[in-house]
């Protein structure tokens, strides 16, 4: 591109700039700093005004406009220091900001440094602007994708798809957010894109003439009755209708908003009176009203959704709302931008908008507290799965018996309700009723779900709570609320609770004989017995976590002569260094390794190897390279090793068909089956043994099995045993 063209185009956002307090002039300065320090060229400097373009739009400040002009041109090309020297410490704070949210592995968070983490949340909860700035950064990015590899084209669709498209949609930017996902669906699946886009083109010209009238019919009749309107078609991106057709089983021609009409007044009042009109015009559909005015969606999202049989006699749905309503439903957080007035509902909203930004610096400092160099991959992989929960995940809208809506992650239970509600609601939670009806603690909720939780005087949590395999809590934040409850107890309470916890396990587990200390080993970075069972009873240390280390302890340990079948197992699954077999190793939490990876050794201090996928982010670092050493684990990838467990259940017809369901849903084969009847005591004894991957399917599997109403026991015993 020539000069005199980017010359133009700077003149272009100059003049959209020139309604804030000095941004014409500051748009310029950028643009000659950019000039002067980067090594990007034009190409780079369109993209970053491209950016700049689009905060525009937005009303953001000169500062915000010239860290977007900065970061997209310079990339890493100029240091901080130069940049606060020449245009000020608030675009260089912006600028570090949004280059730190960039920098982030976000398809690998696990192997983030948990400090890394800290920083960038630091980043985005302290300036809103710079998770702005990153979003019209990613926008301009994705228009300009055919500009990249392939590799990397579908690398940042999948990223814009997974991250940055939810981001703008917690912070209410719908445009942004349809424009991420149409562009990413182009990139990632372009056989659908292109045929729900041909579908559209091919059926536009019936549906414009449809619209058009409906149009024409809603602004003579508002006219005669003196409401001021703005009436205009809106048609539904495409990734919508995809969505739509993935979730329902739908296709193309049983989506019937695939355009809408939009009606936009001045008051609240006339949004309802509009709704009088348009059912007074045209049949409205059983099923299909919407009212986000009194009910508002949980990112604040407000507007009447109606949906009527059509002049053509097809169903359209039509959107009412005030022009304060669309500009906050357009622009969410942006929108402060646009009303500035002190004290406004406008930052009443803001705050509420960015608030679940403040609720997760909370938690996450909470949650990893002062780091521990021993444990930092622990600590970011717990920290990075939380991440992915609550900032990433579907959200289910749910409301109180008052109306009020509650905006959860997809999965969440009625303890994650309760905890969102207030701590003492979810310390005190015994039970719930979801739309009138008593459902279990672990009942998933859906989105217009009417949760009432019922609670004791004196009640307290319960620490399997905090057992991931029970499914009890979704969010980081209940988990984190329980943990400092049990943390607020004795500490005499608290190592009485986690011995027992220990002790059920192994015994559960037929490792009796072990005892505590043994187990307490497992964890070095306690420094003795007591410290660890503090944390078990605290809940920092859960069943699961123990339950996996003890069978992957086990693994290594003689049994008596197996059968020639489950010998073949355990044969696939051993370690072996240089043709020894039978090395003492452990899997690495990092990576989770299972037989049959790619894998090397760490030779540890006083545990033998870690076992690490050779992808590993720590492997990777090869510090110490003399520690590190080739391994062989498995013959071949999902080769298995035989775990055997024994089950006490009611005797009843149908018992072993309902655990066998249950085992194969977790797609684990049974090698061995045998049964007991003891009609005295009106039981059955089941035993099997699984050809298990990983320690983590056989947890999954006895909590399952225990969960069945039947059962009155499930424990581990040696496979020769059955």
């Amino acid at each position: 591109m020539s000069s005199s063209q980017i010359d133009a185009e700077l003149n272009g956002l100059a003049a959209q700039a020139s309604h804030l307090e000095g941004g014409e002039l500051a748009v310029r300065r950028a643009v000659e700093f950019v000039r002067t320090h980067a090594a990007g060229g034009d190409g780079q400097l369109r993209s970053a005004m491209g950016a700049a373009a689009l905060l525009t739009e937005l009303r953001l400040d000169a500062v915000a406009l010239q860290a977007a002009l900065v970061h997209g041109a310079c990339e890493d090309d100029v240091p901080i220091d130069t940049i606060s020297a020449e245009l000020g410490d608030d675009v260089a704070h912006l600028v570090e900001g949004v280059t730190r949210l960039r920098r982030v592995h976000w398809d690998h968070l696990e192997h983030e440094a948990t400090e890394n983490l800290r920083k960038m949340f630091l980043a985005m909860a302290s300036d809103i602007r710079v998770v702005l700035i990153a979003l019209a950064a990613r926008v301009q990015r994705m228009r300009r994708l055919d500009d990249l590899p392939e590799i990397e084209r579908r690398r940042v669709a999948h990223e814009s798809l997974e991250v940055y498209a939810p981001l703008a949609n917690r912070l209410g930017i719908w445009h942004m957010k349809w424009e991420l996902e149409d562009l990413a669906l182009r990139e990632l699946q372009p056989e659908v894109y292109r045929e729900i886009k041909a579908l559209l083109a091919e059926k536009r010209t019936a549906r414009t003439q449809a619209i058009d009238q409906v149009i024409a019919e809603i602004t003579a009749r508002l006219g005669e009755l003196g409401i001021a309107a703005r009436v205009t078609g809106r048609p539904k991106h495409i990734y919508s209708i995809y969505k739509k057709m993935q979730r329902k089983q739908l296709g193309y021609e049983q989506i019937y908003d695939v355009s809408a009409v939009r009606v936009i007044v001045e008051e609240i009042e006339g949004c309802y009176a509009v709704l009088g009109v348009v059912h007074g015009l045209w049949t409205p559909i059983t099923g299909e009203f919407d009212d986000y005015i009194a009910r508002p969606k949980g990112n604040d999202y407000r507007s009447l959704h109606t949906a009527v049989v059509g002049p053509d006699g097809k169903p359209l749905e039509i959107q009412i709302r005030t022009r304060e309503m669309h500009e906050f439903n357009e622009y969410g957080v942006a929108a402060h931008w646009r009303y500035k007035e002190a004290g406004s509902r406008s930052d009443r909203r803001f705050d509420a908008k960015i608030n679940w930004l403040r609720q997760l610096m909370v938690w996450q400092r909470e949650l990893t507290g002062p780091i521990d160099p021993g444990d930092a991959a622990g600590d970011a992989q717990e920290l990075a799965q939380a991440l992915r929960s609550e900032l990433f995940a579907d959200q289910v809208y749910v409301f109180t018996p008052a109306g009020q809506v509650i905006d959860l992650v997809q999965g969440a239970t009625p303890i994650d309700f309760a905890y969102r509600i207030h701590t003492d609601v979810g310390h005190r939670c015994r039970g719930a009723k979801v739309n009138g009806q008593i459902v279990t603690l672990d009942h998933a909720l859906a989105t217009g779900d009417r949760v009432e939780i019922i609670t004791s005087k004196a009640g307290k949590p319960s620490r399997d709570w905090l057992n991931p395999q029970l499914g009890y809590v979704k969010t980081a934040s209940a988990r984190q609320k329980i943990r400092q409850y049990f943390r607020a107890t004795e500490r005499d309470q608290a190592i009485a609770a986690g011995r027992e916890i220990v002790e059920r396990e192994l015994d559960r587990l037929g490792f009796s004989s072990r005892g505590v200390d043994t187990v307490a080993a497992l964890y070095p970075k306690y420094d003795d017995a007591d410290d660890f069972l503090a944390a078990v009873g605290f809940g920092d240390v859960v069943a699961h976590s123990i339950v996996s280390r003890l069978l992957e302890v086990g693994r290594t340990e003689p049994e008596p002569p197996p059968s020639k079948q489950v010998a073949a197992v355990q044969n696939a699954a051993r370690v072996s260094i240089g043709g020894v077999d039978d090395v003492m190793s452990h899997p690495a939490r990092c990576c989770n390794p299972v037989p049959g990876d790619d894998v090397v050794g760490f030779v540890t201090r006083g545990r033998g190897l870690a076992i690490h996928r050779v992808d590993c982010a720590n492997a990777n670092t090869r510090v110490e390279p003399e520690r590190w050493m080739p391994l062989s684990w498995g013959a071949q990838f999902g080769q298995s090793y035989p775990v055997a467990l024994r089950i006490i259940a009611d005797d009843r017809a149908g018992l072993l068909r309902d655990i066998t369901d249950v085992v194969a849903q977790e797609g684990v084969n049974i090698t061995t089956t045998s049964a007991v009847r003891n009609a005295k005591q009106e039981s059955s004894t089941i035993s099997l043994v699984l050809e298990i991957r990983s320690s983590e399917q056989v947890v999954r599997i006895m909590g399952r099995l225990e969960r069945m109403a039947s059962v009155r026991s499930v424990r581990r015993i040696a496979a020769s045993a059955v």
